[in-house]
C-alpha cells in the first residue's frame, strides 16, 4: 500500500505539471458553460434536451480524455525508460498499477470538479443552470465515466508499446465504445430472435460502460421512458432504493476486472524482461 501511494503522489505530480491537464480543464468548462448559456432558460430539473445535450457532451469528450491521459502516462513512461528504473526496484506491479490509477484519478476528478464547478457558479450568477440534484446526477455521471474509462487507459498503455500505439488504441475504444456503439448494437439485435432480444440488450450493456453509466443516469433523472420496452428491467432496479448501490458494486467488478487483466498483462511482460 505505501509503494502504490507513493507512485500515486508521483503521477499526480507530473499530472498537474502536464499542460494537457489545464488544457482539458479549460476545454470541458468551457463547453459546460456554452452549453448552459444556449440551452437552459432558468433552472433545469431532471431530463430535459439541455439535460441530453451535457451528457453527449460528456460522453463524446470525457473518454476520449480519459483513454489518452491515461494510456500516454505508461507509454511515456516505456519509451523515456523510467520504467526500467522503476523495475529494478522491489515494486510489485500491483502497486505500480493501483498506484498509476489512483494518482491519475486524483488529476481526473479535479479535471471534472473545476469543469463542472466553473461552470455552475456562472450559471448561478447569470440565473440559469441546473437544479441541485441535477447537477449532482451529471457530476456522478461524469465520474462513473472517467473512473471506467481510466482501468481501460491502463489496460491499452499496457499492450501499447508507444505513444503513438496508445493514441491508436485510445482512439479505436473511444469510437467503438461511445460512437459505433448503437448502431452495431442496431445490427446485432435485427439478426436475434425476438425472444432473445432483452437478455442480448442486458449483455451487451453490462459490457460497455459508457452505455451502462448513461442508462443509470438518464433513469436516475426521471427519463426511462424514452429507453423503450426493452430496458423496463433496467427501470425498474435503477429507481430501487438499492439501484445506486448496486450499481457503485457493478463499476467496482468492471473496474477490478479490466486492472486484473492489465495486471497480468504487464507481469507477463515484466517476466520477458
Amino acid at each position: 500500500m505505501k509503494q502504490a501511494w507513493v507512485v500515486a503522489l508521483r503521477e499526480m505530480r507530473m499530472g498537474f505539471r502536464n499542460p494537457w491537464a489545464y488544457t482539458y480543464i479549460l476545454i470541458f468548462a468551457l463547453f459546460m458553460m456554452t452549453l448552459l448559456m444556449i440551452h437552459a432558460q432558468g433552472y433545469v430539473k431532471g431530463y430535459s434536451s439541455t439535460t441530453a445535450t451535457t451528457l453527449n457532451l460528456v460522453l463524446y469528450l470525457l473518454p476520449l480524455m480519459t483513454l489518452m491521459l491515461g494510456s500516454f502516462s505508461l507509454t511515456g513512461e516505456k519509451e523515456e525508460g523510467s520504467w526500467d528504473l522503476l523495475a529494478s526496484y522491489p515494486l510489485s506491479t500491483v502497486s505500480y498499477l493501483m498506484g498509476k490509477y489512483g494518482g491519475l484519478m486524483i488529476v481526473l476528478l479535479v479535471i471534472i470538479s473545476l469543469g463542472f464547478g466553473a461552470a455552475g457558479v456562472l450559471g448561478f450568477f447569470a440565473g440559469t443552470g441546473f437544479r441541485g440534484e441535477t447537477y449532482a446526477a451529471l457530476f456522478a455521471f461524469a465520474v462513473s465515466i472517467a473512473l471506467t474509462f481510466l482501468a481501460l487507459a491502463l489496460l491499452a498503455g499496457t499492450l501499447a508499446a508507444s505513444r503513438w500505439q496508445a493514441l491508436a488504441f485510445a482512439v479505436a475504444i473511444w469510437f467503438f465504445l461511445v460512437i459505433a456503439w448503437a448502431p452495431i448494437l442496431i445490427a446485432l439485435l435485427g439478426f436475434l430472435p425476438y425472444a432473445w432480444i432483452r437478455p442480448a440488450v442486458t449483455l451487451l450493456t453490462l459490457l460497455n460502460p459508457a452505455e451502462l453509466a448513461r442508462l443509470f443516469t438518464v433513469v436516475r433523472l426521471g427519463g426511462g421512458a424514452v429507453l423503450g420496452p426493452e430496458y423496463y428491467d433496467w427501470v425498474q432496479w435503477i429507481r430501487e432504493p438499492a439501484g445506486v448501490l448496486m450499481y457503485a458494486v457493478f463499476l467496482i467488478v468492471w473496474i477490478g476486472a479490466i486492472l486484473g487483466i492489465a495486471h497480468l498483462l504487464w507481469e507477463r511482460g515484466r517476466g520477458r524482461g
